[in-house]
């Protein structure tokens, strides 16, 4: 992989490094135990990966996003393509290849809590190609669906242009310290935050600033020498798919306006909690204006 850019690239707000999938979600009256054969209550597909959630989540938080991923040269590739330009997302760096476009396998029960298992397919050939650079902008934002390398690269082209990296470590996976040393924010879960060590080892590693989305309680932002909490917006909710994604593409739309990661976390939050109030990823995503009148109510 080659760390060039060229000079011409557009400035864009959020540049998306990340994984382009089709979700394939049962909705179920109980998550499965093993060995458990259930009859899904209903069925659809969905445009997702984390990658594409969140490029979306950004451009409906009013950010200028362009997506950086892979697809196949299939239906579920066309489709993902189409959703990421009819939201202005630019795809200049969507490569289509010959794997077929990656799936994700969703499980969703009764209380909105869900199950996940991911195919990566064309996701694993993002950013494998010779001349592999992205284009300049205020924030880029990877997740770990996309070859760990890959994000290296693009994390330190971004700091030689400038930009705020932000890591969302989902799934949560093994991270080597030269990518976390390229992360300004690294924003997990409770689960993926268990999975990498904790907030002190990251803090201890050298990220700045930790993020810890919380569900139904939250955020917590740590720093070196402070911890701050993120209310919770309150809402009744049906689906948690795309919550966590919302959450951190409103956050990277704000930061890309010169927000503090305080003020960008609470408008995280609040879109966050609203798509837990709509079923399926992409569709469940808020916009500025929305989340804007949430703060308001």
């Amino acid at each position: 992989m080659c760390k060039s850019r060229g000079v011409t690239d557009p400035v864009f707000d959020v540049v998306v490094v990340g994984s382009a999938n089709l979700d394939l979600v049962a909705n179920l009256d109980h998550l499965p135990t093993p060995g458990e054969t259930l009859i899904a209550l209903g069925y659809a597909e969905y445009p997702g990966g984390k990658g594409v959630n969140q490029a979306v989540a950004c451009a409906r938080m009013g950010a200028k996003t362009a997506f950086v991923g892979c697809v196949g040269n299939d239906d579920a590739g066309t489709l993902l393509r189409s959703v990421l330009e009819g939201e202005g997302i630019d795809t200049s760096h969507l490569r289509t290849v010959g794997v077929p476009t990656g799936r994700a396998f969703i499980n969703v029960d009764s209380h909105g809590e869900n199950a996940i298992v991911v195919v990566a397919g064309a996701n694993a050939q993002v950013g494998i190609e010779d001349n592999f650079f992205i284009p300049h902008s205020r924030v880029v934002l990877a997740q770990l669906e996309v070859p760990l390398e890959t994000i290296e690269v693009a994390f330190a082209q971004a700091k030689n242009n400038g930009a705020i990296t932000v890591l969302n470590p989902a799934p949560a996976r093994d991270i080597p310290q030269t990518l976390l040393s390229l992360a300004n924010i690294v924003v997990p879960n409770e689960t993926e935050s268990v999975a990498i060590g904790g907030t002190k080892n990251l803090l201890n590693l050298g990220v700045a600033t930790v993020v810890t989305t919380l569900g139904a309680d939250g955020a917590s932002i740590d720093t070196a020498s402070s911890t701050i909490h993120i209310a919770p917006h309150k809402v009744t909710p049906i689906d948690t798919v795309g919550a966590g994604d919302a959450f951190i593409g409103a956050t990277c739309a704000e930061l890309s306006r010169g927000a503090s990661i305080e003020d960008a976390a609470r408008m995280g939050a609040i879109a966050g909690a609203l798509a837990t109030t709509v079923k399926g990823a992409v569709p469940s995503l808020p916009t500025r204006q929305a989340v804007l009148a949430a703060q308001k109510s």
